[in-house]
């Protein structure tokens, strides 16, 4: 196919049917979770239904599990571009980093430095901050605020070989939806002998990751945030994994992708994370006359697939943000935040709008059936850099592939109306 189907993404999500006040409901709150496909609510209800039971064991529905956990691996590997034994699952971001953090505290001596960004949500500075108590140092690159873009030149005299023993980056601010150049952000790392950690997972839902190109030693990502249920993905290359000591049970594996997993899986969420996936990858296949000549020539199978479906989506998203953005420009009252058009971005936007706060903001806009996020959404240090705390924060609109230009418009419409009655 050779333009988006928007038609047929829509009508594999039971949730856009939802009216609200008698307006349709339009979705554009996918930075703080996309809805599910009908794959994988079926998924999902599948394995408690049919196969609901624990791991390793001598009958059908325990073997049946074992094939769950290892084809979500396999999914998991296919959306990131590496090995499924180098993909593990967990309750979320948060504690995948939180354990991962716990791990590289036991080599942290007095004097080592830490890298965090001020772009980043905060599942990406906290771990790291928590190095402190080990005598290590946390140091921010900086955010040039005028572009919402880290400033590059500070990132490389803060790096220093033998000194920086971690670097943690985001590969986009969910905020804003800057996207950061984070193959360069771990060359700079692995020069210094550093081991480097992305976040991905804003970024996940908005574009293909290859772990290979960008040779980072970790990355998260989480499924809700790309159609899935609520679990956390961690790439862990698996040569970095084998010189830490996760903390773990006497009785738990020690090999990797298991010793990065604690206790009992959700395994009903792994099977709707492969659902999510194969939705992706279905997406890929259908529109792969629109992205065909951007896939590289080596892809195979369901990681072609599912590149093609994540370049497809991105071509659908972009052009409606930009469009969004410049109607948006001409509301008086309204301030955009975020990276030149030119720079590298999602198709998330963020706003304030002059008299009111940003929760007001997004009342009046959830009672129009037009769903944004307000706040800091995590990225609490960007935010209150921004100075706009005392503002609630930003008003932020998601797009995603099943949202439409019509929902757009009404966004647009609803907006001068609010900033109108503001004045």
């Amino acid at each position: 196919m050779s333009s988006f189907d928007v038609a047929y993404v829509r009508s594999q999500f039971p949730a856009l049917k939802r009216t609200v006040n008698g307006r349709p409901a339009a979705y554009l709150d996918g930075p703080g979770g996309t809805q599910t496909p009908q794959r994988v609510i079926d998924a999902v209800a599948d394995y408690l239904a049919h196969h609901n039971c624990n791991v390793h064991g001598a009958f059908v529905t325990s073997e049946e599990t074992d094939h769950v956990i290892e084809e979500a691996r396999a999914a998991g590997a296919d959306l990131l571009g590496c090995h499924r034994d180098e993909v593990s699952y967990g309750a979320n971001m948060t504690t995948l980093a939180l354990l991962l953090s716990d791990a590289l505290a036991r080599d942290i001596r007095p004097g080592d430095e830490v890298l965090i960004t001020q772009l980043d949500h905060e599942a990406n500075r906290g771990p790291w901050q928590r190095l402190a108590e080990r005598g290590a140092v946390v140091r921010e690159i900086p955010v040039d605020l005028t572009t919402c873009t880290l400033d590059w030149d500070a990132f490389e005299r803060l790096v220093v070989p033998g000194t920086t023993r971690v670097v943690a980056v985001g590969y986009a601010s969910n905020a804003v939806g800057t996207v950061t150049d984070v193959a360069r952000a771990a060359a700079l790392a692995r020069d210094a002998g550093a081991l480097s950690v992305i976040d991905a997972v804003h970024y996940a839902l908005h574009g293909p990751i290859d772990v290979r190109a960008i040779g980072c030693d970790f990355l998260f990502c989480s499924a809700y945030k790309f159609f899935g249920p609520h679990v956390g993905l961690m790439y862990a290359r698996r040569e970095a994994t084998e010189v830490l000591e996760p903390v773990r049970l006497s009785t738990q594996d020690p090999d990797p992708p298991c010793v990065w997993e604690t206790g009992t899986l959700n395994h009903e969420g792994m099977a709707g994370a492969t659902a999510a996936v194969d939705f992706i990858a279905d997406l890929g296949e259908r529109h792969l006359g629109m992205v065909e000549a951007r896939l590289p020539a080596d892809l195979q199978g369901r990681r072609r697939a599912v590149v093609a479906g994540m370049l497809a989506g991105e071509a659908h998203e972009q052009p409606l943000a930009r469009r969004l953005r410049e109607q948006l420009a001409r509301i008086p009252g309204v301030s955009l935040y975020g990276p030149p058009e030119e720079a590298p971005r999602t198709s998330t936007v963020s706003f304030t709008l002059d008299g009111l706060q940003a929760v007001e903001v997004c009342r009046a806009l959830g009672a129009r059936g037009l769903f944004t996020w307000d706040g800091h959404f995590y990225a609490h240090r960007l935010v209150e850099l921004l100075g706009l705390l005392p503002r609630g924060g930003l008003v932020r609109v998601g797009l995603a592939p099943y949202t439409t230009e019509e929902e757009l418009e009404r966004l647009v419409t609803a907006v001068a109306e609010l900033a109108r009655a503001a004045r």
